[in-house]
Parts: structure tokens; C-alpha cells; sequence
């Protein structure tokens, strides 16, 4: 196995200065530089991370706690951990991933042992418990997600409120007068998953200034409990126009519902998700949606991590809460309500 010894002795440099080569930590030549990774690349060198961390302290690998909860829909997650993964291995980093149940274990596991020289949190809380842990730790620390107390670490997530207020005047524009929101299991707002109430008060907040009628349900996260609930709330409300949808797993049943009621979007019923482009395509979804942006918010988060990591933010600089904002992908699933008996 080669090490940086030989790398040095193929470029024909010092081990001092092809290390600065590799690490950055001072400026070198484009000649020597070019040397030194053409050896490199010659013996298929590959730096040991165990001593890089002691001659840098830094171990080149970022943390990542997420979850695969039963009552949220697998697949989704899975984009926001692939912003992440992906946009650490551009910068240079690996991933350390951890879906321990036990989160604070695996946290303070990491932090304390210096496995990691930073995290990023998924699955985040309104009084997310990992929190503390992770504002007491040596490595800065970046959510995706928001909790109540934002404070000591840095903050991205979709503009959930944004995106309520967006899905209902969409449908008022186009005359709709009814409509039902399918949100997440009831579970997720239980343990605090603020997303779900941000969305639902402001829709519900924007539909009663225009005078519509809101209803809010929460459905499954996996079949057939969710095809069978949206199939009964088409029933307890036939008179409903609209369906707004913040639940990927109802997201990806309804097109089996509506066809099995012989019914279909927006001939029928109007319909609006909250998904990203991505899952709209690997579910062959025919829906508009607001973009969730898991790709997006990851990229925000890591590269704001990575900024603090190699001391480009400053020490007394305040932490960031930044929101994307919604946007709306037309798919053709929206437009005037059927009048009666048309």
C-alpha cells in the first residue's frame, strides 16, 4: 500500500509539501501541485484517515442522524439523506449515517469520540431532544428541519406555511369552494413534527379569510391503510372540489383510488401535493405539487456546515434560519370545479 512517502518521492518533493498538496493548508505551485497528484493518481494513493486527523484534526467526515420511522414514508427521507451524502462527497467528505432510534446516544457517540467534524440532523422536532446535546458538542451542527428553538445551530427547511397559503389560493383562483387537506399520521404531529401544523393552520388560516371550507385529515403512511382512507374520505365529502395533499404515501396511492372510482384530475377533483420533482417521477405521479426541495435543503445544509467546519463563517457570526420557498409545479391536476351535474 502506498503511502505519502512515496508520493513524495514520485513528485520528487518533500512529505511535508506533497501533504500541503493534498490537504490545501498552504499555498503550493500548479507545478508541484499537478506533480503530486499524478503521483497520486500513479499509486492509487489513498490518504489514512487516522492520520490525517491527528496531523489536521479533522477527520473529513460528517454525521448524519435520520430515522426510517414507520408512521412517515421511506422514500421521501431517502432524497433528503442523497442532498446530504451527495454535497459531502463534492466538498470532500465522507458520511457517517446513523438511524439509531436512540438519537441522542448516537449523537453524543460521535461527538464526544471526534468521529465526525460536524452534523446534520434529519427528522427534526419542535423540541427535538438531540438539540441540547448537539449545542454542547465541539462540532457545529445544521438541521433540516425546524424546531422551536433555533438557537446554536443552523437552520433550512421549506416554507411550510408559504406552501399552505399557496395550495388553497391556487384553488380559490380557480373557483373552489370545498376542500380537504390529507395530512400526515397523527403520530408525526404527536412526537412534534411542526411541518405538518405549519402547513395545515395556514391553509386553514387562508381558507377562512377567502371563505372556503377546509377540512383536515390525517391519513397512513403506507398501504392499504392509506388507499382505503382515501377512498372514505372521498365518501364522507363528496361534495369537495379540491384535495390538498402533504403526505407522500397518499400522494402515491391516489392515482390507484381515483382510477379504481372512475374518477380522474382535474376533470373530477383538483388535486395539489407537496413532494419534489424526483418522487413526482419515480411514482409516475400526475399531480401539481409544491417541491419539497430535499435536495436542495441538504445542499444548503452541508455546504453551511462545511463553511463552519474549515472556518469560513466566523466564530461570533449568528446562525442562519433561511426557508426556501415554495414553488408550484404545474402538472395539470388543477382547474375549475365541476359544476353540478356536468
Amino acid at each position: 500500500m502506498a503511502t505519502i512517502g512515496d508520493v513524495a518521492r514520485v513528485a520528487g518533493v518533500s512529505r511535508s509539501t506533497a501533504s500541503y498538496a493534498l490537504s490545501g493548508k498552504r499555498a503550493i505551485s500548479e507545478d508541484v501541485r499537478r506533480r503530486v497528484e499524478e503521483a497520486v493518481a500513479s499509486l492509487d494513493y489513498t490518504p489514512n484517515a487516522g492520520a490525517r486527523a491527528l496531523a489536521t484534526n479533522q477527520t473529513m467526515v460528517i454525521g448524519l442522524l435520520a430515522q426510517f420511522l414507520p408512521d412517515e414514508f421511506a422514500p421521501a427521507m431517502l432524497q433528503y439523506m442523497l442532498g446530504v451524502s451527495d454535497t459531502a462527497r463534492e466538498l470532500g467528505y465522507d458520511i457517517l449515517l446513523a438511524t439509531d432510534a436512540d438519537g441522542t446516544r448516537s449523537l453524543r457517540r460521535m461527538t464526544d469520540s471526534r468521529m465526525v467534524d460536524g452534523v446534520v440532523l434529519l427528522n427534526v422536532a419542535d423540541q427535538d431532544e438531540r438539540l441540547p446535546i448537539l449545542r454542547a458538542a465541539r462540532q457545529p451542527g445544521a438541521l433540516v428541519g425546524l424546531p422551536e428553538d433555533c438557537s446554536g445551530v443552523d437552520v433550512f427547511d421549506l416554507d411550510f406555511e408559504e406552501t399552505g397559503r399557496l395550495m388553497v389560493d391556487r384553488l380559490y383562483r380557480l373557483g373552489h369552494r370545498e376542500l380537504v387537506l390529507v395530512s400526515q399520521p397523527e403520530h408525526v404531529v404527536e412526537r412534534g413534527g411542526a411541518y405538518v401544523w405549519r402547513l395545515q393552520n395556514a391553509a386553514h388560516e387562508a381558507a377562512k379569510a377567502r371563505g372556503i371550507t377546509l377540512t383536515s385529515v390525517h391519513a397512513a403512511s403506507s398501504q392499504p391503510a392509506v388507499g382505503r382512507e382515501l377512498s372514505a374520505l372521498l365518501d364522507a365529502h363528496p361534495s369537495a372540489t379540491g384535495l390538498l395533499i402533504n403526505n407522500e404515501a397518499a400522494a402515491a396511492a391516489l392515482p390507484s383510488v381515483l382510477h379504481e372510482r372512475g374518477l380522474s384530475a382535474p376533470r373530477d377533483l383538483s388535486v395539489i401535493g407537496r413532494y419534489s420533482d424526483e418522487f413526482a417521477r419515480t411514482f409516475s405521479l400526475p399531480f401539481s405539487s409544491v417541491e419539497s426541495a430535499p435536495d436542495r435543503l441538504g445542499r444548503m445544509a452541508v455546504r453551511q456546515l462545511v463553511r463552519r467546519i474549515e472556518g469560513q463563517v466566523g466564530p461570533g457570526e449568528p446562525h442562519v434560519v433561511r426557508f426556501v420557498s415554495p414553488e408550484l409545479v404545474d402538472r395539470g391536476s388543477t382547474g375549475a370545479p365541476r359544476t353540478a351535474g356536468a
